[in-house]
């Protein structure tokens, strides 16, 4: 259940690559928001770490204006300190008995926000907050971590192969990553989302070339079979006992699902719900759910994976702890097929982020507690 009124802090940018998808996703999540029930706190954080309240955004979100929001949200305003912004009252100072309860919803996508970071932050201030926990945001977001943790529970995925920078320097190692995995390759950095730093790369020149790209982001890659399969999606809500909604499916002509087909003039298609088997809807649905526990995802989550039809089945591609809201944002749509709205689906995460507290608040602190 959630309380009549809740002060819901919403904190978007960040430091990353992916702060202009997040300033959009903060956009769309204040104009579902129901301002009766919810006071908003728009809260950006810059591309340097400043914390800004957003000012002009609450304004029209407080006065039931959210039609006049700009399709990102701007960070302007005065400065504010991380922790008097997401309080129940300025430090130092004890809250009201009658104070309404804050929640923390970071939209906030890629490293310095996604990655355990914030959430370490609001631990700390002991914050109820939308999202896997400490654990769960850094392994999920790390993508080494979170193959090595799929791989040793059981879960399918294309074959990999990590390196480092210091890896960089072997001359033989394009030749080497192209026989272990196969003529074409995907290259990711180990911590980013959004495909920005991903290359799809065939021979040596452009797995070097894609190596490189990728190390400008991380110090840590990711190399990638090519998988030659279908690209479906699930999302996940829950805590303890999470749920997954209907399949979608991704269509594109591009060699691959990049940037440009998320988020600009991309030929991609979202289509939702996948023309797919109902078993294999079911498959990707169950192993959505297996992933999400296995990386001890907490709240919400979209699943990605490929669909081997003639050949290994469904195969996890990654997890996404804090996936887009922006309009075309394949989350949200799935979870409006299966009849959640967008504003119900903010309440949910609502009320999801207040039981977790709740119940973990519940534990003792205490070493001579029985």
């Amino acid at each position: 259940m959630i309380p009549p009124k809740v002060r819901l802090v919403v904190l978007f940018g960040g430091r990353s690559a992916e702060h202009d998808v997040s300033c959009v996703s903060a956009s769309h999540v204040l104009r579902a928001v129901d301002p009766e029930r919810y006071e908003v706190i728009p809260v950006g954080i810059t591309r340097e770490g400043r914390w800004i309240t957003a000012e002009a955004a609450a304004a029209l979100v407080g006065a039931h204006r959210q039609a006049e929001l700009p399709g990102a949200i701007a960070i302007e305003g005065p400065d504010t300190d991380p922790l008097t912004s997401l309080g129940d009252a300025p430090l130092g100072e004890v809250p009201a008995l009658d104070a309404i309860p804050t929640v923390v919803l970071p939209i906030l996508h890629g490293p310095n926000g996604e990655d355990g970071t914030i959430q370490g932050l609001l631990e700390v201030a002991d914050l109820p907050y939308a999202g896997s926990g400490v654990l769960g945001s850094s392994v999920s977001m790390d993508k080494v971590m979170a193959k090595t943790v799929l791989g040793a529970a059981g879960i399918a995925q294309a074959r990999w192969t990590s390196l480092t920078a210091t890896d960089r320097d072997s001359p033989d190692l394009a030749d080497d990553l192209l026989a272990d995995l196969g003529p074409t390759v995907f290259v990711k950095p180990a911590n980013m989302g959004s495909s920005i730093g991903v290359s799809k790369a065939t021979g040596a020149g452009e797995v070097e070339a894609a190596l490189d790209h990728a190390l400008a982001y991380d110090e840590l890659v990711v190399v990638e079979e090519a998988i030659t399969g279908r690209e479906l999606e699930c999302g996940v809500l829950g805590n303890l006992d999470p749920r997954a909604s209907a399949v979608g499916e991704i269509v594109t002509e591009a060699d691959f699902y990049d940037f440009e087909d998320k988020y600009t003039d991309g030929t991609a298609q979202t289509v939702v719900p996948a023309d797919i088997p109902d078993d294999v809807a079911e498959q990707v649905r169950v192993t959505a759910v297996r992933a999400f526990n296995a990386l001890r995802a907490e709240g919400l989550a979209r699943v990605d994976v490929f669909w081997e039809e003639s050949g290994r089945g469904i195969l996890v591609n990654e997890i996404n702890t804090m996936p887009g809201f922006t309009p075309i944002s394949m989350f949200p749509m799935l979870w409006a097929h299966s009849g959640i709205a967008y504003p119900q689906l903010i309440d949910e995460l609502v009320a999801l982020a207040l039981e977790r507290h709740a119940r973990r608040s519940g534990r003792s602190t205490d070493r001579s507690a029985r």
